[in-house]
């Protein structure tokens, strides 16, 4: 059966969390809390979706500003459909709808070696600070009081 690709986040909270569980990313999702992942999937800016009749068998999930970057938040592809292009070519896709912005992702330890095997480069400085970790040594604000 024939993929079709689609644009837009106006997805089935159910299919979309059904997907990332047959694709292992709900390994590394909290696909067990779904008002956070319905505000990951209404607050993405852009989402480029693969379906093959009625199942969704892929997702790209990106903020973006549409003219720098886009950081490519969530790529799944089901197991049962994956080396067939479908990531690749939902990458093509998520380029496509902002070809100025550089697209930035944080590699899943599964996919460390496919990004640089479809033409991504590494890159050393990246940095992250994890959801409830806090900055440390930085100083606060003065309080300018009343």
């Amino acid at each position: 059966m024939e993929i079709v690709y689609r644009l837009g986040n106006d997805l089935n909270l159910d299919e979309v969390i059904e997907l990332y569980r047959a694709s292992t990313l709900g390994e590394r999702r909290p696909v067990e809390d779904r008002d956070r992942m319905a505000r990951m999937l209404g607050q993405a800016s852009l989402v480029v979706t693969a379906w093959e009749g009625e199942l969704l068998v892929g997702i790209s999930r990106s903020l973006s500003d549409g003219a720098y970057a886009t950081y490519l938040a969530d790529l799944a592809v089901r197991v049962t459909h994956q080396r067939r292009g479908i990531g690749k070519e939902l990458i093509r896709r998520t380029q496509a709808a902002a070809p100025l912005a550089n697209l930035i992702l944080l590699a899943a330890p599964k996919a460390v070696d496919y990004y640089p095997r479809i033409g991504f480069k590494r890159h050393e400085s990246a940095w992250i600070l994890r959801a409830g970790e806090t900055v440390s040594g930085a100083r606060e604000a003065p309080d300018r009081g009343a």
